[in-house]
């Protein structure tokens, strides 16, 4: 048996939910055929954990891509298709990018297996960065590399805890919804790997709790800065995180598990929940970090 699972019109971090919600009743071994088609939208969290999502399945999934050629033009150029094509079976065609476009798209989508991934990521970026940041953000010329060193911490994460490759993409756009126009840079970085529970759970250090679940261990590392590693000053790459993000008025959000939390919650997004408890399961962990254009 072959079950669709739709995907919504505006795929982010919020409405993929609506896809691990369909995918949550099902067999872990279900074919499943992932049904983009109607998708005239989606943000460089929704592309990644797509492909995070296939990555999760024992079996290759289908995949029908949008029938929106705007839609597939703009997959494309973020080397969506690049990668998805290696992990999903195609029902149907994928748009292809026309070459030296100019696009808003910052870093395209991106895999990470290894610390010279993180480097060849943070190169790449620095110069339009810097760009983005102070041309178009209104930001200070301290914020590049302090936004290159987030990306990096964002990265490395998917090295040294989540036991296998994941993603990252870097998007600019103007965010009509909660922001009345105004331009955001968007970081995400995803993977299907152990989760933040367990691999706190695999230190010996880890104290013994009465209660223990994906909220707790997501407050133990991205606001308590606990580590699995026992060397002096491991766990701060959050702390670091946190820090800029707060200060360029931004947001930072972790799901992992059943769980989600947002370290900051910014005046632009009132409705966020700085925690969210029993959601659909997801392996290993998706990040995502928003910088608002500075206005006076």
């Amino acid at each position: 048996m072959t079950t669709l699972i739709n995907v919504p019109p505006t795929l982010d971090d919020k409405t993929f939910e609506q896809v691990l919600d369909q995918l949550a009743p099902l067999p872990a071994d279900e074919k499943i055929i992932v049904d983009a088609r109607h998708t005239r939208w989606a943000s460089p969290y929704g592309l990644t954990a797509l492909l995070t999502l296939a990555q999760s399945r024992p079996d290759r999934p289908g995949f029908y891509p949008p029938e929106s050629e705007t839609t597939g033009s703009y997959w494309a150029r973020t080397d969506f298709y690049k990668h998805a094509e290696e992990l999903y079976d195609f029902h149907g065609k994928a748009q292809r990018s026309p070459p030296h476009r100019e696009s808003d798209v910052l870093l395209e989508i991106t895999p990470i297996v290894q610390s010279a991934d993180v480097h060849n990521v943070v190169e790449r970026i620095q110069q339009k960065a810097q760009e983005i940041l102070m041309g178009k953000l209104n930001l200070d010329s301290s914020s590049t590399m302090r936004f290159t060193m987030a990306l990096s911490e964002a990265c490395q994460n998917i090295i040294e805890h989540a036991g296998c490759g994941g993603w990252v993409a870097v998007q600019t756009y103007k965010w009509q919804q909660r922001l009345n126009g105004r331009r955001v840079v968007v970081i995400a970085v995803c993977d299907a790997g152990v989760g933040f529970r367990q691999s706190l759970e695999s230190s010996p250090a880890r104290r013994l709790r009465d209660r223990w679940n994906d909220a707790i261990a997501l407050e133990d590392a991205v606001l308590n800065g606990v580590s699995r590693f026992p060397d002096k000053g491991r766990g701060q790459g959050f702390a670091g995180m946190r820090k800029f993000v707060s200060h360029w008025d931004g947001k930072l959000s972790v799901r992992s598990g059943t769980a989600r939390i947002v370290a900051s919650v910014p005046d632009w997004d009132p409705d966020e929940t700085a925690r969210a408890e029993g959601l659909s399961p997801f392996p290993g962990a998706q990040l995502q970090i928003t910088i608002p254009q500075r206005v006076a």
